[in-house]
């Protein structure tokens, strides 16, 4: 095991200022450049730690509680690792097998999981103008439970992703881009598309491209959105990046042109996501339990969606990018031409060239969202994992 790499890690933590104790991770920019920092640091010496099969269980008991009113497998599989490698045990919250159903209140709900709940993990992206709200009323629920003394600890919040912003997939791809290009001091200046791109579906998310340029812009990057007219996004999300890239010395543009974004570009991001009154008024339908309804509303959408086709990752957009060789990233599962669908957001030979790579992007979720738990649960985030590695307590047992 390389100690002084480790002992690096360890070192640029305890040169940041940052105030992640007693914290729930909701949206990326209420934290400081400092705690995002720490978060990305925390999850290299985690995931250094187990790479050199050193055993990370920072708990010997523990329960982690699994919230997902959205389908998931990426990011419910890294709660679970996440989870796991402290030494916490998942329990999924089943709210189909709960007494949700007979009207039980959020504020009841979120005290009587959490009797011994260290960390609870939630994604609710639905609905818009809701799952961050109902990830806010669960922490009040809980602040109020702990301080009369209902819960002996007040567990931690993850948003695994919710109508505004998903801070575990952002943080990954920034983990990602660090090891990519170097550093975070590297990214300064480069130049990142974050892309519209065709899909024979709707109703995706806003969350990644929200949570892309909500997060990019905090470190210098020049940030481009592109998307066609009528596939906004939330207009205060815009409003903090733009803000975000005065503070850091970056900048933030909109267009309505694909092969602008691209021009130029060191990293593409090429992404559907459903137009903000389109997910305002699914909402709406949802809500009111109109089925008729979204399915004219999913027909309207289909047919609109349709016109902007030549929204797709190609060879020949590519070859726009600087050097053509721009890093290709996505969230997953990417609407794949001719592999997952007749036409979608990206060209089978443009994926397949950077596939492995988008899972690496993918590998770094389960370490964040361990970070983020160890920063919320533990004050000094540095000294714990020192005691982790001067341990040295093997995860496996190997053979000689």
């Amino acid at each position: 095991m390389d100690k002084k790499k480790f002992e690096k890690i360890i070192s640029e933590i305890k040169g940041l200022k940052s105030d992640l104790f007693g914290k729930d991770f909701l949206l990326t920019w209420e934290k400081t450049p400092d705690e995002l920092k720490q978060t990305l640091l925390v999850a290299e010496a985690l995931k250094f730690l187990r790479t050199n099969n050193v055993s990370t269980k920072l708990y010997d008991s523990g329960l982690g509680i699994s919230n997902f009113r959205d389908n998931s497998t990426r990011t419910r599989f890294s709660f679970a690792s996440a989870c796991n490698m402290l030494g916490i045990e998942v329990m999924d919250l089943d709210e189909g097998k709960s007494q949700i159903a007979h009207g039980e209140t959020v504020r009841e709900t979120a005290n009587m999981i959490s009797f011994m709940a260290d960390v609870i993990g939630i994604r609710d992206d639905m609905y818009l103008g809701a799952g961050n709200a109902y990830m806010r009323e669960v922490g009040e629920a809980l602040d109020e439970g702990h301080k009369e003394g209902v819960l002996e600890q007040r567990p931690s919040i993850v948003n695994l992703q919710c109508d505004i912003d998903h801070p575990t997939q952002s943080m990954a791809d920034l983990a990602h881009l660090k090891q990519m290009f170097g550093s975070l001091e590297n990214l300064k200046g480069k130049k990142i598309a974050m892309t519209w791109a065709y899909s024979p579906s709707y109703g995706k998310p806003l969350s990644v491209p929200q949570g892309i340029i909500g997060l990019m812009t905090r470190f210098g990057m020049d940030v481009e959105l592109a998307f066609p007219e009528g596939y906004g996004l939330i207009p205060e999300v815009i409003e903090v990046a733009k803000a975000n890239a005065k503070a850091s010395g970056g900048s933030f543009k909109i267009s309505n042109s694909m092969e602008e974004a691209f021009k130029d570009a060191d990293i593409v991001y090429p992404k559907s996501w459903a137009p903000f009154e389109v997910m305002g008024k699914r909402t709406e339908l949802l809500r009111a339990k109109d089925m008729k309804g979204l399915d004219e509303l999913e027909k309207v959408c289909l047919t609109n969606n349709a016109k902007f086709k030549n929204w797709e990752c190609t060879e020949e957009k590519m070859k726009l990018t600087k050097g053509g060789k721009a890093l290709y990233m996505h969230c997953l599962p990417a609407d794949i031409t001719g592999v997952s669908c007749k036409e979608g957001e990206v060209a089978g030979s443009v994926f397949e060239r950077y596939r492995l790579d988008t899972y690496r992007e993918a590998s770094w979720k389960p370490y964040i969202i361990a970070a983020m738990i160890v920063n919320s649960q533990f004050e000094d985030a540095a000294k714990v994992l020192e005691k982790l590695a001067d341990k040295d307590k093997s995860r496996v047992k190997t053979k000689k």
